[in-house]
């Protein structure tokens, strides 16, 4: 109703994620680049944490949207309460295999020969699940053995976590001890900055093609964060909400009364922001200790706030295609070889997503109060709680695999030196006995070779400068967080 009545193509604001909403927070921002470099590694879990509508799946969906399709192959599963068993089979299901009345054994050999066949065909794969959370340690675990299938040293399957902050505490079980040592990247999504809901309500209102009927007053952007904290799912429920009652009584114009009014028929507290679920550090598996479990908060509060809470989990997704399952290749393992296509990269867009670290500083120093990098770790209470480091990225694995990257680099830029000079010195030979063509058709190999070279270099430096950002940011955090510790034991 209320899109019409104001010329709007689509409603902007409903529960449904829609990657063709995304809008770039500072906190999604970080967690794309976390992505990418998960990516860019093509192995391990991924692990994404945030409260109910913080945008993991639209995160996610935004993130598919860069992918070059021809290079990864991604499916998602929503989970619910499953065993290791259910969790193969929904797995194998979602790679288009049929496991019906299929043991577990042969279940598992279609799928590696699956996953063999999208090798054999330069494609990587991507297992996504969502809420996590709700998975026993037995799914998890059967997760993790999915993980181990290799061909020719590269690994066939990445694994991309999205759950709720519990999600956190569960992977710190003493059985899930292997799962964490292959953990590469973690981050928390933490909600917007007040600063923030103003121009994520515009964007999504100018995507719905929003010509500035009606106009918000700062009044009103303050009194929608102070409702729902800067959750984007809170913000789309009262603002769709606030859209409908100003199209009822015909307004151009909202302001703090229109807000407070909505926010009084759906029984939110204007006084006091919702407060966010914090993450528990995960820790390295040298660092991990035994401790209580964490209270998992109950979530009907926050389903009575919004009033559609579970609209998430029930949706498709929204950035994935129905899945064809390719022609399984079920020539005998020991007989393959990885497909030289697997050496490239396979993002083609990734690149937007780059940021220098320093700019992420200084944005979050004039930020108030202070948002804390979950991926490292949290200290809540300074004067209680003992903070203990994140070691998800090894800094020593970082400095090998930039040493690794800097020869390549070198060897490719030698290679491109020694061509470009012996097509400056090719020796001059009588026009009578040169075939033009044949001349032709070699400077033309040539300068194809020298431009796949330099693709190769640029792509490898790219990657590099992304390592090395993301290793500039864990050592500086590891540096402010020291002083702290410091002063206290002094």
């Amino acid at each position: 109703m209320y899109d019409q009545y104001y010329g709007l193509q689509s409603r902007p604001f409903q529960l449904t994620p829609d990657p063709h909403y995304y809008f770039e927070s500072a906190t999604h921002r970080k967690a794309l680049s976390y992505l990418g470099y998960g990516l860019a590694q093509g192995e391990g879990f991924i692990v994404i944490t945030g409260d109910i509508g913080a945008g993991k799946t639209t995160l996610v969906g935004h993130l598919m949207q860069t992918i070059d399709p021809a290079r990864l192959t991604a499916v998602k599963i929503v989970s619910t309460q499953v065993g290791g068993d259910d969790m193969l089979r929904l797995a194998a299901q979602s790679f288009g295999l049929a496991t019906d009345g299929l043991s577990k054994a042969v279940t598992l050999q279609k799928v590696e020969a699956f996953l063999h066949g999208q090798a054999r065909a330069g494609r990587r794969t991507l297992l996504i699940v969502d809420e996590a959370q709700n998975l026993p340690v037995s799914a998890i675990e059967e997760l993790r053995m999915l993980s181990n299938f290799q061909l020719g040293g590269q690994s066939l399957l990445q694994i991309f976590l999205l759950g709720q902050p519990e999600f956190r505490d569960l992977l710190k079980s003493p059985q899930l001890e292997q799962l964490r040592q292959r953990v590469i990247a973690t981050h928390h999504l933490e909600p917007m900055m007040a600063k923030e809901v103003e121009p994520y309500i515009i964007h999504r209102l100018t995507v719905a093609g929003w010509v500035g009927n009606p106009t918000f007053t700062p009044a009103a952007f303050d009194a929608l964060y102070a409702a729902t904290g800067g959750v984007p799912r809170r913000l789309n429920a009262l603002v769709s909400r606030v859209l409908l009652m100003g199209a009822i009584d015909q307004l151009r114009e909202i302001d703090a009364d229109v807000v407070q009014a909505v926010v009084a028929d759906m029984g939110l507290d204007v006084d006091v922001a919702p407060e966010p679920v914090a993450p528990s550090p995960l820790d390295s598996v040298a660092e991990v200790e035994e401790a209580p479990a964490a209270e998992i908060a109950d979530e009907a509060d926050s389903e009575a706030v919004v009033g559609q809470e579970e609209a998430e989990a029930t949706a498709p997704a929204p950035f994935a295609a129905p899945f064809a399952a390719p022609q399984v290749d079920e020539s005998p393992v020991a007989e393959a070889s990885p497909d030289a296509a697997m050496d490239e990269p396979f993002y083609t867009a990734f690149d937007a997503v780059e940021e220098p670290v320093e700019a992420w500083d200084e944005q979050e120093a004039e930020e108030e109060p202070e948002m804390v990098e979950s991926a490292t770790f949290e200290q809540s209470q300074p004067e209680q709680i003992e903070p203990q480091p994140v070691a998800t990225i090894d800094a020593d694995q970082v400095d090998a695999l930039r040493h690794d990257m800097l020869a390549e680099i070198e060897a490719l830029r030698a290679e491109i030196s020694s061509l470009r000079a012996v097509q400056a010195h090719v020796p001059f030979t009588p026009a009578q006995t040169v075939d033009p063509e044949a001349l032709k058709d070699c400077f033309t190999l040539i300068e194809e070779r020298l431009q796949s070279l330099e693709f190769r270099a640029e792509e490898q430096d790219t990657a590099l400068r992304r390592v090395l950002t993301l290793l500039v940011d864990w050592v500086e955090r590891e540096e402010r967080m020291a002083t702290p510790r410091d002063s206290a034991a002094a």
